[in-house]
């Protein structure tokens, strides 16, 4: 199995759950994706920073760093980052984007990364309605890098959140590694081998 199919398999496994659950966009869901059960795994970090990192390449977007709104898009950062040393294709460095801008110390709202003028891909774990990528899509602009892609882990396809995404990243493509339903089907299977 390839690396992609694996972290489908540990997605489907570690962070789906069926049920009803409410979400943080205030609307309900017979099923749940806890991307960070599996991102902050040691597994599934490797995986992801792997997956990630090759699509970025096959991509060519070439950024220097990447970076998203903490939490969601801290396991990814750093799990990428350290697979583009391990890999040795050229290190590409991780920023985080708080929710709001610091009141003390420095006050910076970008941590980490700073290259003004940079490009810089955006990363997320969940993309519902895709308000915490837009977050910070625009706070990666404002701070002066250059948005040349996005990325999610798992696009819930039902909130339809990629539109508002692709109006934001203002022709950056927007990526998800895998959807909602991908992960649904993976978790069906592997629960029905298990019986």
């Amino acid at each position: 199995m390839n690396h992609r199919g694996e972290l489908l398999s540990l997605l489907a496994q570690k962070s789906f759950a069926l049920g009803q659950f409410k979400l943080s966009s205030g609307g309900t869901s017979d099923y749940y994706v806890d991307c960070r059960v599996t991102t902050l795994s040691a597994a599934g970090a490797h995986l992801t920073g792997l997956v990630f990192l090759n699509e970025i390449r096959n991509r060519g977007w070439n950024p220097a760093a990447i970076g998203g709104l903490t939490m969601g898009a801290d396991p990814i950062v750093t799990a990428v980052s350290i697979a583009s040393v391990l890999e040795g294709t050229g290190e590409i460095e991780g920023f985080l984007v708080r929710k709001a801008e610091k009141e003390h110390g420095m006050k910076n709202r970008i941590e980490g990364f700073k290259g003004k003028g940079s490009r810089v891909v955006i990363v997320d774990d969940v993309c519902t309605t895709g308000s915490s990528t837009i977050q910070a899509i625009a706070a990666a602009r404002e701070f002066g890098f250059e948005v040349t892609g996005v990325m999610c882990l798992v696009e819930r396809l039902e909130a339809m959140g990629r539109p508002a995404v692709e109006s934001e990243a203002g022709g950056a493509p927007f990526v998800s590694v895998f959807t909602s339903d991908e992960v649904r089907v993976r978790h069906v299977e592997l629960k029905g081998a298990a019986k």
